[in-house]
């Protein structure tokens, strides 16, 4: 079975030791995600809808990296600092998955800057349309 990392630079990356997406054989899993751009700004602060479409841009990327695609993503869990931001969220969500159809499990949590309204991270199985099972 084969082991493949990507790690995307972000700050806490490499003092934490943890990698943005990994993936053992065909399971593929990414780290939590927030809407912090790489430059260090808040992805449209406060908008849980417009964060996790970015988010969830930034998942798919990770996932390519390590040969996933969104549609074998089989679970989603996210984290929001309130359950008021649900909405914006489970709308997003409906827009990026619809056929796809990963479970869900959402959480209160606190996220590490103000403006930061979701983080999500995702489980992974690598399959063909029949749900046959790919490994590296």
């Amino acid at each position: 079975m084969s082991v493949e990392i990507h790690n995307a630079g972000g700050r806490f990356e490499e003092i934490g030791s943890y990698a943005r997406a990994k993936r053992i054989g065909p399971f593929a899993y990414t780290a939590g995600t927030t809407a912090l751009e790489p430059t260090g700004k808040i992805h449209a602060p406060y908008d849980s809808y417009a964060q996790t479409h970015y988010i969830l841009a930034r998942t798919a990327d990770f996932l390519a990296e390590v040969g996933a695609q969104m549609c074998h993503v089989a679970r989603v869990r996210v984290y929001l600092t309130d359950m008021s931001h649900s909405a914006g969220f489970i709308k997003a969500h409906g827009e990026v998955f619809a056929g796809i159809s990963p479970v869900l499990t959402a959480v209160t949590a606190g996220l590490t800057q103000p403006g930061l309204v979701v983080e999500i991270d995702v489980d992974a199985i690598i399959h063909d349309p029949s749900g046959k099972i790919i490994d590296s």
